[in-house]
């Protein structure tokens, strides 16, 4: 289980989270969801130690989350990444087996046919020794797909990964999240998408700097929840989903 108690960010005395509490249980798709600005991306950073709380508790598994980084898996938003930056895909893919050989050795045979696999599922395996600057949106989010799959993590966090996909990679990206969570995983996903992608969710975090609603689709989109996180946008939503 992941349980986040009390989590707390502020930037130069500007509140950009706070008191974030939720579990989230194995086999679950946890999407995230709420305005611009409301803290999502900043939350699942202050999670996972990327940037610093002023408080709160992680915990997965009863044990801290920052004792074993090495069961997660994060695939942030597509613009926070280098495109231009000189590598394959096949070795963006084989970095996510770092963790399990270490910086300085020869990858294994078996890492490497992890890799492989994670390329095929993806639909990246001809495209192995492209620059990832040479791919289309859809493709450059495959790879990044393909790294959290050979990373074999327990826990996976995705940033926006529907923005400017294909629906070829957006019925991949579907499938994997599924298969994933048979396998017992925890996804949280964060997501502006708030026709399909939600019905996916077993469970929804609604945030505005704080946890307005948690629970089922039912539970969350509710005309009152919306109207407390998106405020005057709440007209677009009650057309789309409501």
């Amino acid at each position: 289980m992941l349980e986040v108690k009390n989590l707390a960010v502020n930037y130069r005395g500007v509140t950009a989270v706070e008191d974030v509490s939720f579990r989230s249980l194995p086999g679950q798709i946890v999407g995230v969801i709420g305005p611009n600005g409301a803290g999502k991306s900043t939350m699942v950073k202050a999670i996972l130690g990327l940037v610093p709380s002023t408080s709160g508790v992680v915990k997965f598994r009863d044990r801290a989350l920052k004792q074993q980084l090495n069961s997660v898996a994060y695939v942030p938003q597509r613009s926070q990444i280098d495109w231009d930056y000189p590598i394959t895909v096949w070795n963006v893919v084989l970095m996510a087996r770092t963790v399990h050989t270490g910086w300085f050795r020869e990858p294994s045979r078996s890492s490497q046919e992890i890799v492989k696999d994670a390329l095929v599922r993806v639909g990246m395996l001809e495209l192995r020794s492209r620059q990832i600057g040479e791919l289309s949106g859809g493709q450059q989010q495959r790879v990044f797909l393909a790294r959290a799959l050979a990373q074999q993590a327990e826990l996976l966090f995705f940033d926006e990964p529907f923005v400017g996909v294909d629906k070829k990679t957006e019925a991949i990206i579907f499938e994997v999240f599924e298969e994933l969570k048979s396998q017992g995983k925890i996804l949280l996903v964060i997501t502006h998408d708030l026709g399909t992608a939600l019905t996916k969710c077993d469970q929804l975090l609604l945030l505005n700097k704080q946890i307005i609603a948690d629970g089922s689709m039912k539970e969350v989109m509710t005309a009152d929840n919306i109207q407390r996180a998106y405020g005057d946008s709440i007209f677009i939503f009650n057309r789309e989903v409501v």
